[in-house]
């Protein structure tokens, strides 16, 4: 693709998602949902000006990584390992009850394949953490503790789908599934999960060091954002979501982040902290708005064929599973019936990691183009759906929770 076309694409993604969300602002909208609609509006969806390309990808999943660092630079880890019980729960729930029931309404009702019906169940399994924690932090809820609960539970949900991601590719590819490499994957990602923040710490304290000593403005932004890549790789090579490097390294930069075997090494600096902060805050601002603009570009709703029934019922059928099987992950937990629907609302949204299974499943052949076109239906409601019912349930209930705030 020509540099050309790339710099006119830039400039009518980032213009059109700042119009839209600022309008959704002003109409009291998650401002999120502005920025996807003006990827439906420049996509294939509507007007066609921007054709999505790895180089638009590569900055979408920049945006992507760079706010799962600022969640974890804003994330009390203490906290976040309290919630450990209830989080896994609910991301177990939130995915064996998606992927067991899509199973079923496919292989049994729909008289679908195997393969067909597992890849269905598994699409239905995803979790967008980008787009529940962008919500939350427009509703103001984004240190709460239902909050907790769910970026622990999307972060494990995240990990689960991709060792299922990679069962179901082996699966497709060779009719069959090699347990010994699914405990692979598991055994990189949770050394990963270990290792990394303690890596990450002892790194950003030696860029402590030297930033008293530089000569040159701009050391903090620059040495930040290398960190935060290379995590991304890191976590990449480890056959894990690069998101969770970006994830990592938040963490582990966190004033709130402790190493009680590592205390003489590593020595928590809060200003330093929050000059990362407001230094990081400009740059993830300019690359967040691609990441959800590309989400609107990805949902190609020309294609689906919306005359036909068989269509029509199916992804009615796959919206009310997907929702209502997230709900039951959150009501597993032992909490205020108003916790349990704030958490699973926030489980719902689908979004990136629900288009990447529906594109495997084009890809390999699995999807035919009526199965695809339920697929999208089935994430893009999912998708844009629950920020506003997040954005009704916080209006409506939301005082019953001011007691969990952290």
């Amino acid at each position: 693709m020509e540099a050309g076309t790339v710099f006119l694409s830039l400039v009518l993604i980032l213009l059109t998602a700042r119009v839209l969300g600022e309008a959704a602002a002003w109409l009291k909208v998650p401002p999120v949902m502005g920025e996807m609609l003006a990827g439906i509006i420049l996509g294939p969806s509507l007007l066609g000006w921007v054709e999505l390309n790895e180089v638009i990808q590569t900055l979408a999943e920049i945006g992507l990584i760079l706010l799962l660092f600022e969640v974890g630079l804003d994330t009390d880890l203490s906290r976040l390992v309290k919630t450990g019980r209830k989080a896994s729960a609910v991301a177990l729930g939130g995915f064996v009850a998606p992927l067991v029931t899509g199973f079923a309404l496919s292989y049994w009702l729909f008289d679908l394949s195997l393969l067909l019906s597992l890849f269905i169940g598994g699409t239905l399994t995803a979790t967008s953490i980008g787009v529940t924690v962008r919500v939350l932090r427009d509703l103001k809820r984004h240190k709460s503790q239902e909050a907790q609960v769910v970026i622990a539970a999307a972060v494990f949900d995240d990990i689960l789908g991709v060792v299922l991601l990679a069962l179901l590719y082996e699966f497709s590819l060779y009719g069959g599934i090699s347990l010994i490499n699914a405990g692979k994957v598991l055994i990189f990602i949770a050394v990963f999960m270990l290792l990394a923040p303690i890596v990450a710490k002892v790194m950003a304290d030696t860029i402590g060091r030297y930033n008293r000593r530089s000569k040159i403005a701009g050391l903090i932004p620059t040495t930040i954002v290398t960190l935060v890549m290379f995590f991304a790789w890191l976590a990449h090579m480890v056959g894990a979501p690069a998101l969770l490097g970006g994830f990592a390294a938040g963490l582990a930069l966190s004033r709130r982040f402790f190493l009680p075997f590592a205390a003489a090494l590593v020595q928590s600096d809060g200003a330093f902290v929050r000059r990362i902060g407001a230094s990081m805050r400009p740059i993830i601002q300019l690359f967040t708005p691609i990441f959800f603009v590309v989400v609107g570009l990805s949902l190609n709703l020309q294609a689906v064929d919306w005359t036909s029934p068989a269509v029509f019922w199916m992804s009615i059928c796959f919206i009310l599973l997907a929702m209502g099987s997230k709900l039951a992950g959150a009501f597993l937990i032992e909490e205020t019936t108003h916790f349990r629907w704030a958490v699973g609302l926030s489980m719902m949204p689908r979004a990136e990691v629900g288009l990447i299974f529906a594109e495997l499943g084009r890809l390999s052949g699995v999807f035919d183009n009526d199965i695809y076109a339920v697929m999208i239906i089935t994430i893009a409601a999912t998708t844009i759906l629950p920020p506003f019912m997040l954005k009704w349930f916080y209006g409506r209930f939301g005082h019953h929770l001011t007691e969990k705030e952290l």
